[in-house]
């Protein structure tokens, strides 16, 4: 296949210092994988942050393209998986990390690594939604799994104004889950209220410093997207049975709880890793959110943007005050 010219979103390491900026580069330079894409949208994820600042548990070698989640349209194929024209979604894997990422307009992946767009979902939707979406949904699908239902209870959604945790609000609302949302925002109050909380507390009600191994229970469930001390809030303020579904570790890696309330409540700790996911699984996530739990919100989630934005808005996410999901459109 000819040679393509392009944009693409670049960091480089130099005497341990990282520079960002947009670069003209070649499909020849791109890695020799089955499939060649033509991106039409990126989001920005936390991931993409770390690894555009250097953070080498991200991002082991640079020059890098970041980009953990992309959406576009099928150039070639070397298998007959896809055909040419077809609108796929990818990520996962080892995608944007230590792979050549979604900030580009072109992107070569294995054949195993797309999955072809739903019907009822368009490519904006689908990176609205992206690795964010995909994790809340996985979240609640492995919870419901373990027998969670909105009769059980309210759940909490941790960190409820990024990405994860927008998309986890607004899921559990439209399921008829009475949702309340976790923030350190006062100004996103609005918002959170828009997407379906129906209540909202701050961070320093789930940071418990009581130092008791059990406290009365406050929720039926929680999604996670914090760790370390909220997280070990979360599992002891569980109420009977429920769930508590881990997928981030924006406050840190570490926790430190009892085993009491998973003998005398029957809570149940579900790591959520969407990397590996099966494609059996992957498919069904991706087709729930196509249908039946699609938000109806996707709207005000989303700001969209152009490549030439994407290093102010890595900046306000590394300062954590970003909101919802920022799409780069090419």
């Amino acid at each position: 296949m000819e040679q393509i010219d392009y944009k693409a979103f670049v960091v480089r390491e130099e005497n341990g210092t990282f520079h960002r900026k947009i670069e003209q580069k070649s499909t020849t330079e791109l890695p020799d994988h089955d499939v060649l894409i033509q991106v039409k949208y990126a989001a920005l994820n936390y991931k993409d942050a770390l690894s555009s600042n250097g953070h080498k548990g991200i991002t082991r070698n640079y020059p890098h393209t970041p980009g953990v989640d992309a959406c576009g349209i099928v150039v070639s194929s070397k298998t007959d998986d896809f055909e040419p024209g077809e609108k796929v979604i990818v990520t996962s894997y080892d995608f944007g990390m230590n792979t050549s990422g979604g900030f580009q307009e072109y992107i070569k992946v294995p054949a195993t690594w797309p999955v072809k767009l739903p019907k009822g979902m368009s490519l904006e939707e689908a990176m609205i939604l992206g690795t964010g979406g995909f994790t809340a949904a996985l979240s609640l699908y492995k919870m419901e799994q373990n027998g969670q239902c909105p009769e059980m209870g309210p759940v909490l959604v941790t960190g409820s104004t990024g990405g994860v945790g927008s998309m986890a609000v607004c899921i559990l609302a439209e399921q008829g889950y009475d949702v309340i949302a976790a923030s350190g925002k006062k100004e996103a109050h609005a918002y959170l209220h828009e997407l379906g909380a129906k209540e909202i507390i701050s961070r320093e009600e789930v940071n418990d410093q009581s130092g008791r191994p059990l406290l009365r229970s406050k929720w039926a469930g929680a999604i996670d997207t914090v760790g370390d001390n909220t997280l070990a809030t979360c599992i002891k303020a569980c109420g009977r049975n429920g769930s508590i579904a881990v997928c981030g570790l924006v406050q840190s890696a570490d926790l430190n709880t009892s085993v009491y309330p998973f003998i005398l409540n029957g809570v149940n700790v579900l790591g959520i890793e969407t990397a590996e996911t099966p494609r059996k699984i992957r498919n069904a996530i991706w087709e729930l959110l196509a249908n039946q739990w699609k938000p109806k919100k996707l709207d005000a989630m989303k700001k969209i943007i152009s490549l030439d934005e994407l290093d102010e808005h890595i900046q306000v996410m590394l300062q954590g005050k970003s909101k919802g999901r920022v799409l780069v459109k090419f």
